[in-house]
């Protein structure tokens, strides 16, 4: 950290102990072809700053999307899209279910982010209309196994970091059951091939496909598939048999 990162890290940090409220209806989305997409900028002490896209991806954009009253993100672009700003930029780590970008985890000023790195959004009313298709390998029946993601015509596999039962009832209600017993990791049903396609899944539990829950967008990561992710569902009576058996 410099000493000017601390500085500005301690003015947001004052308005947070002043219980202001901040970054609220104070952003806007410029130089995208319509209102739904550009670069993400916030007006803070009668200032237009960009977002560092170095920390920037689908749940920090989700929140801004969410912010300007759309339903969600589709994309979060972090290497100035949509032309490069001026002035300072912030740095940004969020959740992805927080209701304003003052709300995230992490906020403050960054002087040291180039704006080659400004941050963007791509937003999206209605349905999400990106939705995934999901399946079960390696396990003992149709029920169980490694959660794979189809993705530009190729099958990947999800992190299991973050991964927890309602990421698991999410991909088993996807799949036509009732709910999910387990969501082990570590490759318990095998390692997949191919690409990590998802990571950072953040599921409520209540959505109706992966696409709809938090994550950090559909990509390569470096996630070795000795991690990846796996789900036990049930229909009917096999949660009852699994509880007294």
């Amino acid at each position: 950290w410099s000493s000017n990162n601390q500085q500005g890290g301690d003015r947001i940090n004052a308005h947070r102990q002043n219980k202001e409220i901040i970054f609220a209806n104070v952003q806007r989305l410029f130089n995208g072809s319509n209102s739904g997409e550009g670069r993400v900028d916030v007006l803070y002490c009668g200032s237009w700053m960009t977002v560092c896209g170095q920390s920037w991806d689908l749940r920090a954009a989700r929140v801004v999307c969410r912010m300007l009253g759309f339903e969600g993100a589709l994309d979060a672009p972090k290497t100035a899209r949509y032309g490069q700003g001026s002035g300072d930029t912030l740095f940004a780590r969020c959740w992805g279910t927080e209701e304003s970008l003052g709300d995230c985890f992490y906020i403050g000023i960054h002087s040291l982010c180039g704006h080659k790195w400004d941050a963007s959004a791509v937003c999206y009313s209605g349905a999400n209309p990106y939705q995934l298709q999901v399946r079960l390998t390696g396990g003992s029946d149709d029920a169980e196994g490694r959660v794979e993601v189809l993705h530009d015509g190729s099958w990947g596999t999800v992190c299991d970091v973050w991964w927890d039962l309602r990421d698991a009832r999410v991909v088993c209600m996807m799949l036509g059951f009732d709910g999910a017993l387990e969501a082990p990791g570590s490759a318990r049903f095998g390692q997949g091939s191919g690409r990590v396609l998802l990571m950072y899944v953040n599921c409520e539990g209540t959505e109706n496909n992966l696409a709809d829950c938090a994550h950090a967008g559909i990509a390569h990561y470096s996630c070795m598939h000795s991690r990846d992710a796996g789900a036990v569902c049930y229909s009917g009576g096999r949660s009852l048999l699994a509880i007294f058996f």
